[in-house]
């Protein structure tokens, strides 16, 4: 009755109604208290019954619609008999997460079970404890075996489990559901004469949830650490919920006799494996990308016509021939709808006005170059003559930056030569054979991150489009904190040794699901998601609009197109740089040669260390800015755009700088030109030391996911190999100390942002002040950001915590450039009511003006709500806009103690005398 009135409620259980209703339980759990509060609730439910128009109690089951997410659950096993029964599979799972789930359970109505039966196996499952029950053992239980025997015509199979697996049930008074394990055999026996004389299977299970019998306590404290407690004693009793053997499995069902046995351990369960169709699998073999019409021939026609544009027709041999050999490999492939999704995507933020990052690998392929994707151009280094009547090109065919290229004038036409080309092989992004799915990973505006989402919806149909579920699983500090805290709240002991072990154990467990920040799955039209796998909602969260695959996005890498569609502040920051300046962006030189001096001295600011405490010019700059990377600088005092890239490399990896390359640089065994910085440094390297190609690239794979302390044995081969070729051994010590690198496209694409960034920096500061400060306006303090030495007080008070949440790291950044652009004669202006933006920093007088957003306290509504007002006329006394903006007295305060709102009187009465 409850369910049918309150079915909002989370909990029904006899206090949380009391509260609800409003009724007195003072002495819960006493017979009588509970008896009359009972009753009490009862003659209340009838009254509330009647208000909806019932008359009949009779009509009480007929009368409500029944919420599924409401009623209890009972269990069942389904198994896949055939592919078709897969895709049903899928689609019960996700309707029982998406459309079903309630109570933080994900069911499915036993009608929509029916429906999508075709190609499935229907188990009882007899569990009966505290976690879920099976609808056989149920009835059973609740003596109602008239029902239980119609409702068993349902299965295909009855499922007899292990007597261990009761132990929730039995209490040593015999009071339990079940008295004994002698009951338990006795219901055995009475579903194995059931399933004779209905005809149904009857097979036997360990209701396995763990491989060993000791390892009970590891399901004990994960069940325990996640908080899914059922009853105050589930944690103290072993149910036996481990893999047995087939004679473990005879000796246990013994009871039923020897060849009854034997019938239920291996008969039946061997017919139940007959049914299932061999060659069944989760996930379908072959690439399904999705239909784009004439895919191959636009990118085809696109990459062509772009170089044609830029080096002529005929194209000099070692443009065509790298050409020739990625789009065969991209078209021969199917990865041609790949290409033109990406290219598609990243025109929509370009007409937009938002420049667009490249991410991962995909500045190693030139096709991408030539159809902007990617601005980075993975050639040799070149000159190139920009006369369309001249075309001029000279290749130096080594590893390189053709930034760094000394300037030079074409031969031909005497016309500037520009430079261009970053020697990166494709072999990185598609593998040797080109056949590796390449992932196109691209940094949008966070502003126009959802935007660009909406347009790959429209793209490709909203039906095919999913987020990218991830899973998350136990890391070793969260493991071991699950272990003390079961063993501190059980009042059990233990040494450390035992918790690092039992920690171990846990670790990879699945904690929660989420989503990919940016990762949309694409399914091709004519194709279902339930082909591949199911859907659900991140972390099953029913507030979530978001749907995104059950399973982790990974196990479909090679079958399913990802577009990595994720949000980054830096083309935010370049699309306000142009706002403040109108400035070409692609026209800023990224060979400035004052630009290059701010990673490597103060100089170019016009400023000293002293005066901003550091003694490079990085602060700010994208990929460079930290404390970790500014001392990496200081370290190694880079001059080139090469040297940037490296280092960009270097502090991206894992165990690559530190506790590695900085060593060997120290200690004067090589140089920062020498040392490993990105993967692809590897293959180039190892090629010109004389390996074979294909050795060469397998090793930089391995060393690159951080293998050769994984796989010592396969790494004693390849280091062998290197030897052999004499690379010396600081070089392969190195390689096996690695554990993550960085793609050198990714590297390059990053310096290239931050170059431009540095260049407004240099030569335009007051719109980089402006345009940074604008980006972290939500952590703008004016109470201690509005001046430089207020910012020195709160970075000195900041210098002496050990270690820094985000909003401090924030407020860190923040107050670095304040104390920078002040020394540079850049000074802020106070919060005014009308000549401050609503939420970005704007330009005044060689001046930068502080937004309303920098007052803290102030809200985005109340910002809004001024920033509307003002414009439909003056405030006329801090009545009127207290009165028109919704604004609390506490702001209003604020704004008087900063001057914003001086020029207002109280009141809206004006004095005669």
């Amino acid at each position: 009755m409850a369910r049918d009135l309150f079915p909002d409620l989370k909990k029904y259980g006899l206090g949380d109604l009391n509260k609800t209703l409003g009724l007195a339980l003072e002495k819960h759990h006493r017979a009588v208290d509970d008896s009359q509060a009972t009753a009490n609730m009862f003659i209340i439910f009838l009254e509330k019954y009647k208000e909806k128009g019932l008359e009949y109690m009779k009509d009480i089951n007929t009368g409500f619609e029944v919420n599924v997410k409401k009623q209890s659950l009972k269990n069942v096993m389904v198994l896949v008999k055939t592919q078709a029964g897969l895709k049903n599979m899928y689609r019960l799972v996700s309707e029982a997460h998406i459309k079903y789930f309630g109570n933080k359970k994900a069911r499915i109505p036993k009608s929509v079970l029916i429906e999508n039966r075709e190609g499935l196996i229907i188990g009882s499952s007899l569990t009966a404890h505290f976690m879920n029950t099976g609808e056989l053992a149920d009835l059973y239980l609740r003596h109602d075996l008239e029902k239980l025997e119609e409702a068993a015509k349902f299965y295909d199979y009855i499922e007899l489990l292990p007597k261990s697996t009761y132990n929730e049930l039995i209490e040593k008074d015999g009071t339990g559901a079940l008295g004994s394990y002698e009951e338990v055999e006795k219901m055995n026996k009475y579903f194995y004469d059931l399933g004779k004389r209905l005809g149904i299977l009857v097979t036997a299970s360990s209701n396995v949830h763990y491989l060993d019998e000791n390892e009970d306590i590891i399901r004990s404290i994960l069940l325990y650490g996640s908080g899914t407690v059922y009853n105050s004693k589930q944690y103290s009793i072993n149910n036996g919920f481990y893999f047995r053997t087939t004679d473990e499995l005879l000796k246990e069902f013994s009871y039923l006799g020897e060849d009854e046995a034997k019938e239920v351990v291996i008969t039946n369960t061997n017919k139940i494996s007959d049914m299932i169709e061999s060659g069944i699998r989760p996930i379908p073999e072959g690439f399904y990308p999705p239909k784009m019409e004439n895919a191959e021939e636009i990118v085809k026609s696109m990459t062509y016509e772009k170089a044609y544009r830029i080096y002529g027709n005929p194209l000099p041999e070692i443009v065509s021939a790298r050409l020739e050999r990625e789009l065969n490999a991209i078209i021969n492939n199917g990865f041609s709808v790949l290409y033109l999704s990406a290219q598609k995507l990243v025109k929509k933020s370009l007409d937009n006005g938002y420049l667009v990052g490249s991410r991962g690998s995909v500045g190693s392929s030139l096709v991408a170059f030539m159809m902007g994707i990617t601005e980075v151009n993975a050639l040799y280094p070149h000159y190139i003559c920009d006369n369309p009547e001249c075309k001029y090109s000279e290749f130096i065919e080594k590893e390189g930056v053709g930034i760094d290229l000394p300037d030079k004038i074409c031969p031909k036409c005497g016309a500037k030569l520009r430079k261009n080309g970053y020697s990166i092989p494709f072999e990185v992004f598609m593998g040797f054979k080109g056949d590796k799915v390449p992932d196109i990973d691209l940094n949008f505006s966070g502003e126009y991150q959802s935007e660009i989402h909406r347009y790959c919806e429209e793209l490709f149909g909203k039906e095919n489009v999913f987020k990218a579920g991830t899973i998350s699983t136990l890391a070793e500090k969260n493991a071991e904190a699950y272990v003390r805290k079961y063993f501190e709240d059980n009042n059990l002991n233990a040494v450390r040794a035992e918790i690092i072990r039992l920690g171990r154990l846990c670790q990879g467990a699945k904690k929660t699901t989420g989503q990919h920040p940016g990762g949309m799955v694409i399914v091709p039209q004519g194709n279902s998601i339930y082909e591949f796998c199911p859907v659900q909602r991140p972390a099953n969260d029913e507030t979530s609009e978001s749907t995104t695959t059950h399973y982790d996005y990974h196990v479909m890498d090679e079958q399913l197109v990802k577009l990595d569609i994720l949000g980054h502040d830096d083309p935010t920051t370049i699309k306000l740089l142009q706002e403040y300046t109108n400035m070409e962006i692609k026209d800023i030189p990224l060979a400035d040669k004052e630009t290059l001096k701010i990673f490597s001295s103060t100089e170019s600011l016009g400023v000293t260390p002293e005066q901003i405490g550091t003694e490079i010019g990085t602060y700010g700059i994208p990929e460079f800015g930290t404390g970790f990377v500014r001392q990496m600088l200081i370290d190694t005092r880079p001059t080139t755009f090469a040297e940037l890239v490296r280092i960009s490399g270097l502090s991206h990896g894992t165990n690559v700088w530190l506790n590695n390359a900085q060593e060997f640089v120290r200690n004067g065994q090589a140089t920062l030109s020498q040392i490993i910085t990105v993967r692809d440094d590897i293959m180039n390297y190892l090629i010109d030391q004389g390996l074979d190609n294909s050795d060469a690239f397998k090793i930089m794979e391995f060393v690159r996911k951080g293998k050769p302390k994984k796989e010592p044995e396969n790494w004693e081969k390849y280091s062998a190999m290197m030897k052999e070729k004499n690379v010396p051994d600081w070089y392969i010590e190195s390689c096996r100390r690695i554990e993550y690198m960085f793609p050198k496209g990714h590297a390059v694409a990053y310096v290239m942002m931050a170059m431009r960034i540095a260049y407004f920096k240099v030569h335009q500061p007051l719109a980089f002040y402006a345009a940074f400060l604008s980006r972290k306006a939500d952590d703008f303090d004016m109470e201690f950001m509005s001046r430089g030495i207020l910012a020195k007080q709160k970075l000195e008070e900041l210098s002496k915590e050990p270690k820094l949440d985000p909003k401090k790291k924030n407020e860190q950044a923040i107050c670095e450039i304040v104390v920078e652009m002040e020394a540079r004669g850049i000074e802020l202006l106070p919060v005014d009511i009308y000549l401050s933006d609503g939420k970005k920093f704007t330009i005044e007088d060689s001046k930068i003006r502080i937004p309303l957003i920098g007052i803290n306290g102030l809200g985005g509504a109340v910002i809004d709500a001024i920033v509307k007002e003002r414009e439909e006329g003056k405030f006329i006394s801090v009545e009127d806009l207290k009165r028109r903006t919704k604004m609390q007295q506490p702001v209003v305060d604020k704004l008087k103690n900063i001057g914003a709102i001086s020029s207002l009187s109280e009141t809206n009465q004006i004095s005669l005398f």
